[in-house]
């Protein structure tokens, strides 16, 4: 048996020490090592001559022994083929590789990404609600019952085999389901994208991305509502923007307001976009009503709250000075790589 293990040990040598230039020493090594007259055939013949009691120790030995030559098998032959392949092809593997281009996130990821953080910073926690929605949840419980005519504000896409069914038309009804689940206090931003049958224009899509907030709690008053939104266009354009509060009308806020900054776009001086008035309105706001809360079951003798509402792509055209929302849906690479460093 001492004459066997030697034999194996010399064997490995010579195995490990093996180079194979083609396929074709490749294919030597595996007839002269692993084929019905190889060697690892032979010495498996040799466990006749061991000792009964020897048997399991040196079958571990010749297992070891038959992995060991199979692995220098599929790695010879794995080098092999890779120069073969390269040498056939006439490629150079010494070459460097090509550059590969960077990617990029598209203008309304970044400029979602950036809301939210600055709301997650203020304690609000991000939710995301089913943009076919039931009337329920996109109109009634936001207080528009079936005849309001505040419906009239907004073009619905319907589902003509379910009319109760809707794209929806903002993302509060993610805020009639957060409140719905009745766990109070509520503090929530919530993207996500709408739909309106709008006519598609410089400043209007007929879809489009929009971010709306939520606080609901005891003792909430207007006053938390601006210090909030004073907060975040601070953080968004800078500390010396300008802001205006507009009394607005809402069915689901009252009292409502609109907010509007500075347009970056022309510096206040008027210009397409803020329809030569300077002033660029970004979203809507108020105290969230009384029939929005009794709706969703959160007593509004005990409980009040504020609510506001962007779209994304305003933002966006204000940040990177963009001057058509078009650009933003029609997948052209050339505006599309202008935020890879943006990343």
């Amino acid at each position: 048996m001492e004459q066997l293990l030697e034999k194996i040990e010399s064997y490995k040598k010579e195995i490990e020490g093996f180079k194979a230039a083609d396929v074709k020493a490749v294919e030597e090594f595996r007839i002269k090592y692993l084929g019905t007259k190889g060697v690892v055939k032979n010495i498996m013949g040799e466990m006749k001559n061991v000792p009964t009691d020897k048997k399991k120790e040196f079958g571990q030995v010749l297992n070891d022994f038959k992995l060991f030559t199979e692995d220098k098998y599929e790695s010879l032959k794995s080098n092999a083929g890779n120069g073969h392949q390269a040498k056939a092809s006439g490629i150079d593997l010494t070459l460097p590789g090509d550059e590969m281009p960077l990617g990029s996130r598209h203008p309304i990821t970044l400029m979602r990404n950036r809301i939210v953080s600055i709301f997650e910073r203020l304690g609000f926690a991000v939710a995301e609600g089913p943009e076919i929605e039931d009337d329920w949840h996109n109109f009634t419980a936001l207080n528009l019952h079936e005849h309001h005519p505040a419906r009239d504000m907004q073009d619905t896409f319907y589902v003509q085999q379910n009319p109760d069914w809707l794209l929806r038309t903002h993302t509060s009804n993610v805020q009639i389901r957060e409140m719905e689940k009745g766990v109070l206090p509520i503090r929530g931003i919530y993207p996500g994208r709408v739909y309106r049958n709008e006519t598609v224009s410089a400043r209007s899509h007929c879809f489009f991305h929009q971010v709306e907030g939520l606080y609901i709690d005891e003792n909430v008053s207007f006053a938390d509502l601006k210090q909030t939104l004073y907060f975040f266009v601070k953080e968004m354009y800078g500390k010396d923007v300008k802001v205006r509060f507009r009394p607005s009308y809402f069915p689901f806020t009252e009292p409502s307001a609109e907010m509007d900054v500075t347009c970056f776009i022309c510096g206040g001086t008027g210009c397409n976009i803020c329809k030569k008035t300077g002033w660029v309105e970004i979203l809507g706001c108020g105290m969230v009503h009384p029939n929005v809360l009794t709706n969703c079951n959160i007593d509004p003798g005990k409980y009040s709250g504020f609510a506001f509402g962007m779209g994304i792509e305003r933002p966006a055209m204000l940040k990177y000075g963009i001057n058509d929302i078009r650009l933003f849906s029609e997948n052209d690479v050339r505006f599309l790589k202008q935020f890879t460093s943006t990343i």
